[in-house]
């Protein structure tokens, strides 16, 4: 074990322009600005109860949290987020605690970068 190989995770943020373009062509822009800080403020709770539900062993619980995540990142076009909740709930119905375990880490990493990213916006104030 004389070399050990340290890991970057450098997933970029990504937000899909064409998902918020929806959200003001529908809605306007104050009315975009508000789904998108309410869809913000529910990523945070969600991801929070997504990771109290894992430590705590309760894989229904987790999985309906992960599928409830799905439908609020994707309407404000965060799809990595999305893709790694969908992940999380495939791996809550599964028994690969290993698989689990990265995909969880994932997720909360592109979860906690995807908040900061947001929150950082200049055209999303909150």
């Amino acid at each position: 074990m004389e070399n050990v190989l340290v890991l970057a995770h450098d997933e970029i943020v990504r937000m899909d322009n064409e998902a918020v373009d929806a959200l003001r062509a529908q809605l306007g822009e104050a009315g975009a600005e508000g789904v998108i800080n309410r869809a913000m403020e529910e990523m945070a709770n969600r991801l929070s109860l997504i990771e109290r539900c894992y430590y705590q062993g309760d894989m229904d619980a987790l999985w309906k949290a992960s599928k409830g995540l799905i439908g609020i990142v994707d309407q404000i076009g965060l799809g990595g987020v999305g893709n790694a909740s969908r992940a999380v709930a495939e791996c809550a119905r599964g028994s690969d605690s290993v698989a689990l375990a990265a995909v969880m880490n994932r997720l909360i990493r592109l979860g906690d970068r995807s908040l900061t990213a947001v929150w950082d916006m200049p055209e999303v104030s909150l």
